[in-house]
């Protein structure tokens, strides 16, 4: 019998308003490490750009990149004419009516354009970059002299000014700084050939190194951990805003859940610039979702501001990674702010210009947090429970991977059921590249009794691969019971990571933590935070920053663990506040008091 108060049925055509990280999108399995007999999906080091009416998506090891119109569904495109052996962390330029796409390279690689680029179509604006000034060839990299530049450029990034002028940024290294100059591109002698179309017009020049015994987000290692290892410095992105220039930049390493965005400030496109000291202006440690490094700030067709980010699965391989989308932006005296509070719950694409303040999360909280879940087969090793721990690192494996096989979570009493999100996890996948049969197909379905079911969502047409599938569903259900009923996945084994459903309980909202204690300790990049536990909290978000307004970074802890955080993210000589909040089904706590951490305590 069909439980009719539960909803209407969602279909894989449904136009959802809401999105969760990581994005729901086609990650590609990929060759990087077929010699090794490792198979997994990857996507990192985004970049994002408005062109036109629509948004591209370019991404490492992709072999094409995506398309959107409205930053919630992206459909994958094979570009016709593609000289890349698969890109690694591409630049993306729009200037003089066109979209620019450059490689990371190590020697002279192609510069290519489109005006077409939703269909796929591109051209060479020249198919040799020209060498960087100064550097040494791949083959004498380690055997550098002193004022030699490294072989380029590695994880570029291009930037046009006001005035038309273009810049180069680059490098990735635990070694070198990051480097600029100018480039000419030579837009109005585009007719003379392609050998004609770009020259450097200035000699590369450092623009910035990491300093961690200064900054204690600079860091390597888990939580900022390991104080021997040198960090990497890498991912340049440049924006302008107002009469500044923010130079972004990626620490300490991709396969941490540290890893973060910084920014240094400068009056012009090559610099000085002057460290800013709310770094790292972008870091999410805690969650499901961890690191948010090595990405691209652009604005949507409102003027509102995003950053992506890339983030950290390392199930398979130490660079298996995901892709982050999280609201940005500058406030008035120019500091630059991305907020990851509840960056992998649900959030509203919002379809006008944001206000001072407007939060995109939707309140819809995490339901399934170490609920209880049962399977119709299980290995031994990866019991149905692994779908529920909130780590992307464990997961369910069912005993095969046939039609009908389903994964349940009972949610401990009745819900309103509003999302799920479905992460699919590579165990033994045994893929490489792309093939037809790679999409994923399920059915969702809800009950309130675990006897009597009805459908929340039809995915069983799906045409898509969806590793991270993030479905809204159409109307609030209410049940306790969520079960995954499996139709097909390409890889060669059904493996779900985490089956995550998001909603509301009935009830009021979770007290506030009080704050015992926030002190500096004698390394003053580090501060000791402790407050009381809340009964019935899920988790707690404890937020730093430079005021008690600017609360931008967060740490998301689940109660299961220490209410208790030594936080290794602060800079030396920098006063911060702290404060807490809790959550739990119900919603969010009011924040506890606001305590002072001074640079010299």
């Amino acid at each position: 019998m069909a439980l009719m108060a539960i909803g209407a049925v969602s279909t894989a055509t449904a136009t959802p308003q809401t999105w969760a990280n990581p994005l729901d999108i086609d990650y590609r399995y990929n060759f990087e490490q077929m010699n090794e007999g490792i198979s997994y999906r990857t996507g990192a080091d985004p970049a994002v750009v408005r062109y036109g009416d629509a948004y591209y998506l370019f991404q490492t090891l992709a072999d094409g990149y995506w398309h959107s119109t409205d930053l919630v569904h992206w459909d994958f495109v094979q570009p016709d004419h593609w000289p890349f052996d698969s890109e690694v962390a591409p630049a993306t330029l729009v200037a003089d009516g066109k979209l620019f796409l450059m490689q990371s390279a190590t020697e002279p690689r192609p510069l290519m354009f489109s005006t077409d680029p939703a269909h796929g179509r591109w051209q060479f604006w020249t198919r040799l970059l020209p060498p960087i000034p100064g550097a040494v060839s791949s083959a004498g990299e380690w055997a550098m002299k002193p004022g030699e530049l490294p072989p380029g450029p590695w994880d570029p990034a291009l930037f046009q000014d006001d005035d038309g002028k273009v810049y180069l940024y680059w490098d990735s290294s635990n070694v070198h700084p990051l480097y600029g100059a100018q480039l000419d591109m030579k837009f109005a002698d585009a007719g003379e050939g392609e050998g004609k179309r770009l020259a450097f017009v200035t000699r590369p020049q450092p623009l910035l190194q990491l300093n961690p015994a200064e900054h204690g987000w600079e860091r390597f290692g888990e939580d900022h951990t390991d104080n021997t290892t040198k960090p990497f410095l890498e991912g340049a992105w440049m924006n302008r805003h107002g009469n500044r220039y923010y130079l972004q930049y990626a620490a300490p390493g991709t396969e941490y859940n540290v890893y973060g965005t910084g920014v240094v400030v400068g009056d012009a496109p090559l610099g000085p610039f002057r460290y800013a000291p709310y770094n790292p202006v972008g870091e999410k440690p805690g969650g499901f979702v961890t690191g948010v490094g090595h990405g691209s700030t652009f604005e949507d067709a409102h003027g509102n501001v995003w950053n992506t980010g890339t983030s950290w699965i390392g199930a398979n391989w130490t660079f298996e990674r995901r892709i982050g989308l999280y609201p940005a932006g500058f406030h008035s005296d120019g500091q630059m702010w991305i907020d990851t509070r509840f960056g992998d719950f649900p959030h509203r694409m919002p379809d006008h210009a944001l206000k001072e303040g407007e939060d995109t999360f939707t309140g819809w909280m995490l339901l399934s947090y170490r609920k209880k879940a049962m399977a119709s087969s299980s290995l031994r090793d990866h019991p149905a429970s692994a779908a529920t721990d909130e780590n992307p690192r464990t997961f369910w494996v069912a005993a095969s991977n046939t039609a009908g096989q389903t994964l349940t979570v009972d949610l401990g009493g009745e819900r309103t059921v509003r999302a799920v999100q479905v992460n699919f996890a590579d165990y033994q996948s045994g893929r490489y590249g792309d093939a037809p049969d790679l999409v994923t197909q399920f059915v969702l379905e809800g009950s309130r009794d675990g006897t009597h079911w009805s459908t929340l969502a039809d995915l069983s047409r799906e045409t898509r691969d969806r590793a991270n599938a993030y479905v809204e569903l159409d109307q609030p259900a209410r049940v306790r019971y969520v079960r995954y009923v499996h139709k097909h996945v390409g890889a060669h084994t059904l493996a779900i990571a985490d089956l995550r459903v998001f909603g509301n309980a009935d009830g009021a909202l979770p007290s506030a933590p009080r704050l015992v204690s926030a002190k500096r300790l004698s390394d003053t990049r580090d501060a000791d935070i402790v407050w009381t536990p809340v009964p019935g909290a899920v988790g707690y978000n404890v937020r730093w920053g430079l005021a008690a307004d600017r609360l931008h970074s967060t740490y998301q802890r689940f109660a299961d663990q220490p209410t208790r955080l030594v936080l290794h993210s602060l800079n030396k000589g920098v006063n911060y506040v702290v404060a807490v909040e809790a959550f739990d089904e119900h919603g969010v706590s009011v924040l506890s008091a606001v305590r002072n951490l001074p640079a010299g305590e």
